[in-house]
């Protein structure tokens, strides 16, 4: 592994001007908060940086904080305080069931918030150095290869499956993502955020190489909300999520009012189910109505050879979370 410098950031406009000079000089800069992910990169050679700008050192970026109703969350939280803030835990669940679940308590200890989100896929062809199309490539391996893993929804060109759990909690919640960077702040709602490889293959997000996913901004809940994330691992811990899902529900006694579903695991992207939400809304959730509920989820999968297990797989976490959910008081 190559060496590198490190230089502290005081604020957004200090990173990016230290990114800037980096750059000018001929030389590669990384933006880094708790590094779980950028390391591994730096390991695999997928990215070689010659400096390393230390977000951490800004002031504010790892605390939870009271707005309009809801909360705003600093980007460098790490997971394990996240999961562990009373607020999180009782007014907006599903997040911190998510962010409890990511990789080892060694790792939660040291991961950001905003690293999760934006963290790169773990598919083996990508992690390996094939030149696939996350490494600059023109081709998909996994999809005559190895994808048991893979993408079954929204794939095309490339099959990865996004590896974050807060992410899904986080398009379920409605959050929104306050990007910063040198030409100023942009706010935009998760679901912009997160990009189909049909419109870059190479990028799984809208950042630009020099902003940062600085804050994560949830809106307040009405009454009779709750929520929940389910995860399915091939192995108890330190793995990514062959099948999640998030789901709010806003309850008016037994009649769910509203609801937001979100699949992780299955796509390229967080996979929100509208058709299903739809369904939903108004209705008693039955174990009738969550079976045609968990059918209708899959609507739209296309599995590659050796992903069809997911389907089925698919369904029954639909299924099994949405009667879980609506029958807590």
């Amino acid at each position: 592994m190559k060496t590198f410098a490190n230089s502290n950031a005081r604020d957004f406009q200090h990173a990016a001007a230290l990114v800037q000079q980096t750059r000018q000089e001929g030389r590669a800069a990384s933006l880094v908060g708790g590094g779980s992910d950028l390391l591994a990169l730096v390991k695999e050679r997928i990215v070689n940086p010659d400096v390393l700008v230390n977000l951490k050192t800004i002031k504010g970026l790892d605390q939870v904080r009271p707005a309009n109703g809801g909360v705003n969350i600093g980007g460098l939280i790490t997971l394990d305080t996240l999961s562990r803030n009373d607020v999180i835990r009782r007014q907006f669940t599903v997040l911190a069931e998510a962010a409890e679940t990511v990789a080892t308590p060694q790792i939660r200890n040291v991961g950001t918030l905003a690293g999760n989100v934006c963290q790169r896929p773990w598919c083996w062809y990508f992690r390996n150095g094939f030149p696939c199309y996350k490494n600059g490539g023109n081709t998909c391996f996994s999809f005559g290869g190895e994808n048991q893993f893979h993408a079954i929804f929204g794939g095309g060109p490339s099959y990865i499956v996004h590896p974050s759990d807060t992410a899904v909690a986080l398009l379920a919640l409605d959050a929104k993502f306050r990007i910063v960077g040198p030409a100023g702040e942009r706010v935009l709602p998760a679901a912009e955020f997160f990009a189909l490889p049909q419109r870059n293959p190479a990028r799984e997000n809208v950042l630009a190489a020099d902003e940062a996913l600085a804050e994560v901004q949830l809106p307040g809940l009405r009454a009779g909300t709750r929520s929940t994330y389910h995860k399915i691992m091939d192995r108890e811990a330190w793995t990514h999520a062959v099948v999640s899902a998030a789901i709010v529900l806003e309850m008016d006694k037994q009649v769910c009012r509203s609801a937001r579903i979100v699949l992780g695991g299955v796509a390229p992207i967080p996979w929100r189910l509208p058709k299903v939400e739809q369904m939903l809304a108004g209705e008693r959730i039955t174990e009738a109505l969550a079976a045609k509920a968990a059918e209708a989820a899959l609507e739209g999968a296309k599995p590659l050879a050796k992903n069809a297990y997911k389907v089925p797989l698919t369904k029954g976490v639909v299924r099994r979370t949405l009667l879980e959910l609506a029958a807590r008081g």
